[in-house]
């Protein structure tokens, strides 16, 4: 049976699975024929020996890819973006981010740790004394209070 005019190679289904699967099935095959060029060399003689495998026949260079091309639509949107400018600058901050994110924050703690005088203990002690201070203020009130009522009780007893 083999090939046909209409649907090519995959007239070899016959009148089996319907003619929008067959144009598929064509489109694909169409695809992993294609001549590719090597990556490495640029000599197009690279040949797919399994789904996602390939070989360039010239420098002999195993290559991964997609299943039924060397690099799929989601691999060349990617290679865009890396040789964009943009994208790089991005890339470059975020892996000094990545780089002094944990053991930046490790050397920190040890430095605060090991340190005679930490620097925030003046800050600590200063917000205690103000907590002091302030209810010293509230507990001479309430005193102030009770005094002034015990005062103002005797006069109206007079």
């Amino acid at each position: 049976m083999g090939n046909t005019k209409k649907v090519g190679s995959s007239g070899r289904y016959g009148s089996r699975y319907g003619v929008g699967v067959k144009k598929r099935v064509l489109a694909v095959e169409k695809r992993m024929a294609k001549k590719i060029p090597c990556p490495f060399c640029g000599f197009s003689k690279t040949k797919r020996t399994a789904p996602g495998l390939y070989l360039c026949m010239k420098c002999s260079a195993n290559f991964t890819g997609g299943a039924y091309e060397p690099q799929t639509l989601i691999g060349k949107t990617i290679n865009k973006m890396v040789s964009q400018k943009q994208f790089l600058a991005g890339a470059q901050e975020l892996a000094k981010v990545q780089e002094s994110s944990f053991s930046d924050i490790e050397r920190e703690v040890e430095k605060a740790l090991t340190s005679d005088a930490p620097s925030s203990a003046p800050a600590i002690e200063e917000k205690k004394s103000k907590k002091k201070k302030a209810k010293e203020e509230v507990i001479v009130d309430e005193v102030e209070d009770e005094e002034l009522k015990e005062v103002e009780d005797k006069e109206e007893e007079q």
